[in-house]
């Protein structure tokens, strides 16, 4: 009897952090709010936390969804999180950023991009700007090809290629990434309009298309050397994102 006691338990601290998002015959499970102190350029800020988890099992049972857990192999998979910083729900104005999984960028602190930057500076602004949200979507390594071919394509860049012509030359579109996901958790999050942190006029339209209300953009530049230059050229001149 001891066991189903524990997960009488566990259900019941676990039950009013999980919300259902139901998506066409489809379910996504939104695990948050959870407190997270972050190092942001060495001083502690408190934001709140939330995972995604998308499913082909509909259920608002979360017993069911807990007792699927360990043997769903979930970490051989990526999740999708979310880091909501001040009122997020009610808040007049909000700033979010839809940001990119960059391994070599946002972990290792690659110069060869500019994603580590971007991901720290979006964190600053929101911030500094009190309400806000950073969307950290686990599956657009490489603008949706994967960290592999991701590996493929800057080997391709080595001998001449923009990060354009590479990912196409190994039989992908410049950007396959998708935010319907991200779009349902905020949705879920927050009704009221946000200012979107990008230079993508695409991912603008792309939000905007999905039924995400978007008032406007705010820009995001920096970190240029000479690791990159030529990076971010191709970004304005071949993807057509803005200053």
């Amino acid at each position: 009897m001891e066991p189903i006691q524990v997960q009488a338990d566990v259900l019941s601290l676990l039950e009013d952090k999980i919300k259902l998002i139901k998506k066409g015959e489809e379910a996504i499970y939104l695990v948050g709010p959870i407190k997270l102190p972050v190092n942001l350029y060495g001083e502690t800020v408190e934001f709140k936390w939330y995972s995604w988890l998308k499913s082909e099992n509909v259920t608002e049972d979360f017993q069911q969804v807990i007792d699927q857990l360990s043997s769903a192999n979930l970490a051989e998979f990526q999740q999708s999180s979310v880091l909501v910083y001040g009122d997020f729900e009610y808040g007049a104005d909000a700033l979010i950023r839809m940001h990119s999984i960059c391994h070599t960028g946002d972990i290792f602190g690659s110069k060869r991009c500019d994603c580590g930057f971007q991901l720290k500076q979006s964190l600053k602004m929101i911030a500094e700007h009190g309400t806000g949200a950073l969307f950290y979507l686990a599956n657009h390594e490489g603008r949706g090809i994967g960290l592999f071919s991701k590996a493929m394509a800057y080997i391709l860049q080595e001998n001449g290629y923009d990060t354009v012509d590479a990912n196409e030359g190994l039989g992908f579109p410049d950007d396959s990434r998708n935010y319907d996901e991200a779009i349902e958790v905020l949705k879920a999050l927050r009704t009221k309009p946000v200012t979107l942190i990008t230079n993508n006029p695409k991912k603008l339209k792309a939000l905007k298309a999905a039924g995400a209300h978007v008032s406007g953009r705010t820009p995001l530049w920096g970190d240029v050397s000479e690791y990159n230059e030529k990076y971010l050229q191709t970004k304005v001149k071949k993807s057509g994102h803005m200053a």
